[in-house]
């Protein structure tokens, strides 16, 4: 078979397969043309998911009628003025998007200058370029794509619903939004929630009201503040508090530029970020802007441009990744304010939905009499009503309350104890409500962030035992264990084979003494079975430090003297990511004073 030139047409329709495989990504080409222009207010319309209509009208500065008819030429762009590839600083800039858009859908387009008596329309149907006319046409450009890929039916197949397509617009849409909040954007379009975000002022506040509208508007009481900046790379944005996590990583929001991006290296440095503190299947809610020179990145690495590739890949990791976790320790003890709204809700569904676990006696009406044995407690819980009662006895130790707290006490952020619950649970006043916090969870942290501490200062203290220590393992763990020896001993457990199916403990850390050696051999030999072997060594350290602070720490069960409960809300509120224990589980819940009076009906 002969070589041969391929039409034009088709070109462009085989273009179109690698940027536009979806309304969304047409939609996205369009608006990025929109900002590039200099919009400061963008509408865009959609219809049947985009498959129909998508409509993007924007305020920028419009075209002529000789740029016109050149911009839906291929490789036709007014953004690359000096042909330096590798200094792009704007969003488009391979002139393909309106080409490939008008080889697969009928294109229209309407533009004006403000500096034109009228304006000028060109319409582009299945690659079919029309003649430039004058037009009436406001300040800026209209575009209106229909019929999408009704050209090339065979690509309409492996579209998604049109409510699934339309989410995608929207999320796209969002994202842009969230990069740009200088600008006005809106959405309106059949199955997807229409939304128009005024233009922010520039500067942190209108970028955080920004974020408000897009995550949700408890995010700013729940947002870190944080900038960094090294060798030419900056970034800066909001991130979420630990316990303000998610079960997607759909609140994770990654510019480049201003460009958002769903780039790998970024989401591995935020995933190492969060990862002491957020539980292994909840994702953190945050916006990461990454600026640069142009030089220092690569955009054009991905049809759709979603992904980018840095000069300095480890550079832009490590700043990310410190520069996070900077943030999230300057946050000390802070949780999330979220947590007591979801447990007034808890407790008031319990209310709502069968009374709280009780039934009506039939002589008595109106007053709730026996708990129901069996049934569920309500959203929230999960145990029966039954045994949410039993133990109701003297479970609480309230010598705490022998003693009044002082007045700066109370002042502190987790106030002062006053009681000890079920010996697991450490109840403090403060002055504007209550605090409660889980005593396992909350020592936990902070044996962990002790021994952190310990390793990165000059090693972590360690103690010889007068007698080593014999521990039986199964043959596998106990060569894991072995061949982890180096690893162990700069965490202070020096360990040693002894033999098949055991090994023998020569030292152990100082502030695990008295422990159980055994029982954190075990798990230390549980924790490398699970580490995979292809983390860093920093990350297999600091699992294998967790294991060790979770064994050692104070368990649910426990007595606790008033003087100890201070003392371990003291350390709290002056110790690195105390809010979340090692496994991302909130270590207390606050409860204003206020919110308790509306729960009884006070206010």
């Amino acid at each position: 078979m002969s070589v041969r030139r391929l039409d034009p047409v088709l070109v462009d329709r085989i273009a179109a397969g690698e940027v536009i495989e979806r309304p969304a990504a047409a939609a996205k080409e369009l608006v990025e043309n929109a900002i590039d222009a200099g919009a400061t207010a963008i509408a865009v319309t959609i219809a049947a998911g985009g498959r129909e209509l998508i409509r993007v009208v924007d305020d920028g500065q419009g075209m002529t009628p000789e740029d016109l008819a050149l911009a839906v030429e291929r490789h036709a762009t007014s953004k690359l003025p000096d042909g330096d590839l590798f200094a792009i600083g704007t969003l488009g800039f391979r002139g393909e998007a309106l080409p490939s858009i008008g080889s697969v859908a009928r294109l229209a387009i309407a533009t004006r200058r403000r500096d034109a008596a009228q304006g000028c329309a060109l319409v582009v149907e299945a690659g079919e370029k029309g003649v430039v006319r004058p037009a009436a046409a406001a300040f800026g450009t209209r575009i209106e794509v229909s019929d999408l890929f009704a050209f090339t039916p065979a690509r309409l197949k492996f579209l998604k619903s049109d409510r699934a397509e339309a989410q995608a617009v929207s999320d796209m849409l969002r994202r842009l939004a969230i990069a740009h909040p200088a600008i006005r954007f809106s959405l309106e379009g059949e199955h997807v929630s229409g939304f128009d975000w005024p233009a922010e002022p520039l500067g942190e506040e209108g970028q955080l009201r920004r974020l408000a509208r897009a995550l949700g508007r408890d995010f700013p009481e729940n947002a870190l503040r944080f900038q960094a900046a090294r060798e030419g790379f900056a970034i800066e944005g909001y991130a979420g508090l630990p316990t303000y996590h998610r079960g997607s990583a759909a609140g994770v929001h990654l510019a480049v530029n201003g460009r958002p991006v769903r780039d790998k290296l970024l989401l591995s440095a935020v995933r190492g970020a969060y990862a002491d503190v957020v539980p292994s299947d909840r994702h953190p809610v945050l916006f990461l802007d990454v600026g640069c020179d142009p030089r220092l990145v690569d955009v054009n690495v991905h049809p759709a441009k979603s992904e980018v590739r840095f000069r300095d890949p480890g550079l832009v990791r490590g700043l990310v990744v410190s520069g996070l976790k900077a943030a999230l320790a300057e946050a000390g003890h802070r949780a999330t304010t979220t947590g007591g709204a979801r447990t007034l809700e808890a407790f008031r569904s319990i209310v709502s939905s069968g009374r709280a676990g009780f039934v009506q006696r039939p002589d008595l009406p109106s007053a709730p009499a026996w708990p129901r044995g069996q049934e569920s407690f309500g959203t929230g819980f999960g145990e029966t009503p039954q045994a949410g009662f039993d133990g109701l006895g003297p479970s609480a130790d309230a010598r705490a309350h022998l003693a009044e707290p002082s007045e700066g006490t109370l002042d502190r952020p987790l106030g002062a104890a006053r009681a000890q619950l079920h010996e697991t649970y450490i109840l403090a006043q403060t002055r504007e409500g209550i605090v409660l916090i889980d005593q396992h969870a909350a020592h936990e942290r902070l044996v962990y962030e002790r021994l952190k501490a310990e390793r990165a200062r000059d090693g972590i203290a360690r103690q010889a035992l007068l007698l080593p220590e014999v521990v039986e393992l199964d043959p596998v763990d106990a060569d894991r264990v072995t061949m982890a020896a180096g690893e162990l001993a700069s965490l202070g457990l020096v360990i040693e084979s002894f033999g098949p199916g055991a090994v023998l403990v020569r030292e152990a850390p100082s502030a695990l003494a008295g422990g159980n050696l055994q029982r954190l051999v075990r798990d230390v030999a549980d924790a490398l079975a699970e580490e995979d072997q292809a983390r860093t060594l920093e990350r297999r350290l600091d699992h294998v430090l967790a294991t060790m602070a979770c064994h050692h720490s104070v368990r649910a069960g426990r007595r606790l003297r008033p003087e100890e409960m201070d003392a371990l809300l003291r350390e709290m509120e002056v110790t690195p990511n105390s809010g979340q224990c090692n496994h991302g589980r909130p270590t207390y819940v606050e409860l204003k004073l206020a919110d308790i009076e509306r729960l009884f009906g006070r206010r």
